[in-house]
Parts: structure tokens; C-alpha cells; sequence
């Protein structure tokens, strides 16, 4: 048996559920049940959406983060590249020594760039510079 409930509503919301109630095939009860269980479900999917939003207000204002740091590093990269290359004579053609010395180098310094990434190492870290 299901238990019995005392609801007041004002004449207009009465008149509307009473017009809904007169169509065939459709109770008062049901009509209540129904629009109290959505009611609850909507307010249960609020609940759920406020602390999704934080968590995504948060990562969004991280991920804002990560790209502002990533266009001051491609834009330090740029014009370090652009001063290099115009303060750095170009080698000659010929000089296969001085190439294979660039090459040498070169690959030195992707070795590093790899054993300070895979260490955890970073070279601007401030904590690092501090210990």
C-alpha cells in the first residue's frame, strides 16, 4: 500500500492538474508522482553539475596556465633562434670538420635536453637554483 500525502497547492496550479488529470488514462496521483520524481532528479543532476563545475573551473584555469607558459617558451625559443642565427656566421661548404663538430655538438645537446627530462630535472627551476 502506498502511504498517503496531504498537499496544499494554490487554485491555479489545482485548476492546471485538475485539466491534466481529466485527460483518460491519467491520475492526480501520477501526474504529482511524476513531476516529483523529475523534480528530484534534476535537482540530484544540479548537485552533481556544481561540483563538476569547480573541478572544471579549475583545470580550465590550469590548462590557461600551461598554455601562456608554452607560448613564452616558443616565444624565448623564436628569438634566441633569430639572434643565433643572426650573430653566427655561416659555415663554409667545404668544412666537413666544423659540420661534424656542430653535429657532435648538437647531438650533446639532445642528450642532455633527454637525461634532464627524464631526471625531473629543470635548468630554470627557481628550488633548484636555491639548493
Amino acid at each position: 500500500m502506498k502511504p498517503r500525502h496531504h498537499l496544499y497547492l494554490d487554485d491555479a496550479l489545482t485548476a492546471q492538474l485538475e485539466a491534466l488529470a481529466a485527460k483518460p488514462g491519467s491520475s492526480k496521483s501520477a501526474i504529482v508522482a511524476d513531476a516529483l520524481r523529475q523534480y528530484l532528479v534534476r535537482r540530484g543532476a544540479h548537485d552533481i553539475d556544481e561540483a563538476l563545475k569547480i573541478r572544471l573551473d579549475r583545470q580550465s584555469r590550469q590548462m590557461d596556465r600551461i598554455e601562456r607558459d608554452g607560448q613564452v617558451l616558443l616565444e624565448s625559443l623564436a628569438l634566441f633562434i633569430r639572434y643565433q642565427l643572426t650573430v653566427t656566421a655561416p659555415l663554409p661548404e667545404p668544412d666537413k670538420a666544423a659540420r661534424a663538430v656542430g653535429q657532435e655538438r648538437f647531438q650533446k645537446f639532445i642528450d642532455q635536453v633527454g637525461r634532464q627530462i627524464a631526471g625531473g630535472n629543470r635548468s630554470l627551476d627557481q628550488r633548484e637554483k636555491s639548493s
